[in-house]
C-alpha cells in the first residue's frame, strides 16, 4: 500500500491552502455573523479550477482526481466550511451527476459553465416530509408530451439562491414508487420557479440555503436526466460521491480546530509554563491528532477507491460517519484548550464548532450512513 501523496497532488493541496489563509479567512468571521455568501471568494475559486476538479478537460473541468478533490476540501474547511460546500456541491453533486448521466447535449449546455466556474449548481431533493426518506417525493413533475409540469417544495438546498442550474428530483408515477421518480435540469428563472428566504443557521452562516417552490414550472423533456424513473438512482449514485465530499470538509474542520488548538496551547501559560506541557492537555491533543488521522485514511480510502473504479458505497459511508464524529469531537475540545477564549468568535473555533454539526446531517445523517453500513456487514 502507498499512502504518499504524488507531487501534484502536494501542489493542489498547496494552492489550496493558501488560498485558503490568503483569500478566504480574511473576512470569515463577518460573513459567518452577518451570513454572507463569499461571492468573490466563489468566483476566485472557479478561476482556480476548483469547482469543476474533476470533469474530463474536453468540458472545462479540470481532469483530476478525486483523492486531490478531498484535500482541497479538507484544506479549504480548515478556515471556512460555508466555502467549501460550494465546492463540493458543485463537484461532487451537480457536475458528477451531469457528466455521469447527462446527455451530450446537457453536457455542452450545463456542465461546461458550471466545471468552468462560470456559474454554480444546487442539487435539490430534500423536502419537507422527504429528507433521509428519498423515495417519499411529493415534488411532482406530471409528464405532458413534450415538458413536465414540476409543482412541490424543495427544503435546505445549498446555493439555492446563487445557483444558476438546478437539479431536482420528483416524483412523475406515483404507483411506482422509488421506480417512477425522475431528475430534471431546471434553470434559474424559468417561470413558476421561485426562491424562499434564507435559513437562519447554527452554522455554515454564509451558506446560502433556501427553500425552493415549484408553480407549474415547464421543464422541457431534454432535461430530464437518464430514462424515464432513473430519477432515484440518479439521486444515490450521486450522492455516493457526496459523501466524500462532506466527509472531507469534516475532516477539514477538524484538523482547522486541531491546528489553532495546538498553537494555542503552546503559547499559553499556566502554572508557569505552556499549557501543552501539562499532560491533560498534552493528551488531548494526542486523541485529537490520532482521530484526524484516522478520518484521513478512511476519506483517501474512499477517494481512491472511486478512482480505481471500484464500489465505496460503504467506504464511502464509514468515512462520512466517522469524519463527522471527529469533527463534533475535536471541535469541541479545541474550545475546551482555548477555554473563555474559545468562546469568543475572534479564535475561530466556536465557528468551527458550529459548523462542524451540519457535517452529521447532511448528504444523510449519521443514523443513515450507519444503516448503509450495518447492511454490508450483514449481509
Amino acid at each position: 500500500m502507498h499512502f504518499e501523496l504524488s507531487e501534484e497532488q502536494q501542489m493542489i493541496r498547496q494552492a489550496a491552502r493558501d488560498f485558503a489563509q490568503n483569500e478566504l479567512k480574511p473576512g470569515v468571521i463577518e460573513r459567518d455573523e452577518h451570513q454572507k455568501f463569499p461571492s468573490e471568494q466563489v468566483k476566485s475559486m472557479g478561476e482556480l479550477g476548483f469547482l469543476g476538479m474533476m470533469v474530463d478537460p474536453k468540458y472545462n473541468g479540470g481532469g483530476m482526481d478525486t483523492v486531490s478533490y478531498t484535500l482541497v476540501m479538507e484544506e479549504l474547511s480548515k478556515v471556512d466550511a460555508s466555502a467549501s460546500v460550494v465546492v463540493s456541491v458543485n463537484n461532487s453533486l451537480v457536475c458528477y451527476g451531469l457528466e455521469k448521466y447527462g446527455t451530450e447535449e446537457q453536457k455542452e449546455k450545463y456542465l461546461k459553465p458550471l466545471a468552468a466556474g462560470e456559474q454554480i449548481g444546487a442539487f435539490c431533493l430534500s423536502e419537507p416530509e422527504a429528507g433521509s426518506d428519498a423515495t417519499s417525493q411529493q415534488t411532482t413533475a406530471e409528464d405532458k408530451g413534450d415538458y413536465y409540469l414540476l409543482n412541490g417544495t424543495k427544503n435546505w438546498i445549498t446555493n439555492g439562491s446563487t445557483a444558476s442550474t438546478y437539479l431536482v428530483i420528483a416524483q412523475t408515477h406515483k404507483e411506482l414508487k422509488h421506480k417512477g421518480i425522475n431528475a430534471f435540469i431546471v434553470e434559474k428563472g424559468t417561470p413558476g420557479f421561485t426562491v424562499g428566504p434564507k435559513e437562519n443557521k447554527l452554522g455554515i452562516r454564509g451558506s446560502d440555503t433556501h427553500s425552493l417552490m415549484f408553480n407549474d414550472v415547464k421543464v422541457p423533456k431534454e432535461n430530464r436526466i437518464g430514462e424515464d424513473g432513473f430519477g432515484f438512482k440518479f439521486a444515490m449514485k450521486t450522492l455516493e460521491g457526496g459523501r466524500i465530499g462532506i466527509a472531507a470538509q469534516a475532516l477539514g474542520i477538524a484538523a482547522g480546530a486541531y491546528e489553532l488548538a495546538l498553537a494555542y496551547a503552546k503559547e499559553r501559560k499556566a502554572f508557569g509554563k505552556p499549557i501543552a506541557d501539562h499532560q491533560a492537555i498534552a493528551f488531548k491533543l494526542a486523541d485529537m491528532a490520532t482521530q484526524i488521522e484516522a478520518a484521513r485514511l478512511l476519506v483517501h480510502k474512499a477517494a481512491w477507491l472511486k478512482d480505481q473504479g471500484l464500489s465505496y458505497t460503504v467506504e464511502g459511508s464509514m468515512a462520512k460517519l466517522f469524519a463527522s464524529k471527529v469533527a463534533m469531537d475535536v471541535t469541541v475540545e479545541a474550545v475546551q484548550i482555548h477555554g473563555g477564549y474559545g468562546f469568543v468568535k475572534e479564535y475561530h473555533v466556536e465557528r468551527l464548532m458550529r459548523d462542524a454539526k451540519i457535517t452529521q446531517i447532511y448528504e444523510g445523517t449519521s443514523e443513515i450512513q450507519k444503516l448503509v453500513i450495518s447492511r454490508s456487514v450483514l449481509a
